[in-house]
C-alpha cells in the first residue's frame, strides 16, 4: 500500500467510526426518535416537509404536532436516539 507523503493514516478504528457516521438514514412515518427527555414521532411524511409529534411521555400519546421541513427536522434529530419499532 502506498502512502503519499504528508497525507494521514487513519486508524482501523476511526475508519469503521467515519463510515457510519457517513451511513445514511433514511426517514420513515412511525419512526419514534428520543431525544433527552422527549419523544419525536413521524406523523406524515412528503418529499420536503416532515409532519410530526413532538411528545414527553410516550405511553400517553399526547403532544403538540408540528411540521418542518426535511432540512430542518434533520437538524432536529441530530444526535437522537432511533427507537425501534
Amino acid at each position: 500500500m502506498r502512502v503519499n507523503p504528508g497525507t494521514k493514516r487513519e486508524s482501523p478504528g476511526s475508519q469503521l467510526k467515519n463510515m457510519q457516521l457517513r451511513s445514511r438514514m433514511k426517514l420513515q412515518q412511525g419512526q419514534v426518535w428520543k431525544q433527552g427527555e422527549r419523544y419525536i414521532r413521524i406523523v406524515h411524511l412528503e418529499r420536503l416537509s416532515v409532519e410530526y409529534k413532538d411528545m414527553t411521555d410516550l405511553e400517553a400519546k399526547t403532544g403538540k404536532h408540528l411540521q418542518a421541513t426535511k432540512k430542518e427536522f434533520c437538524r432536529l434529530i441530530k444526535g437522537a436516539e432511533l427507537l425501534p419499532s
